[in-house]
């Protein structure tokens, strides 16, 4: 994957297939938040794929007792 589809939307079944982060976990997040941000249109969310990539980097740790809090 390249950056050239940063700005494409996607759904989160898409972005479990792609980048393997539970759709029970997008849903949760949604409300919650702690997610990837993403965008709202009336009933449908979807997700620009920039920004689950930069999600997923904020969330980069050496060790699991790395407790440093990104974002």
């Amino acid at each position: 994957m390249s950056n050239s589809d940063d700005d494409k939307l996607l759904k989160r079944q898409e972005v479990e297939d792609r980048f393997g982060i539970s759709r029970r976990f997008l849903e949760i997040a949604a409300v919650k938040g702690g997610g990837p941000a993403m965008v709202k249109f009336g009933r449908s969310v979807r997700y620009r794929c920039g920004d689950v990539r930069a999600w997923i980097e904020q969330h980069r740790r050496a060790s699991t007792s790395d407790d440093r809090h990104a974002g």
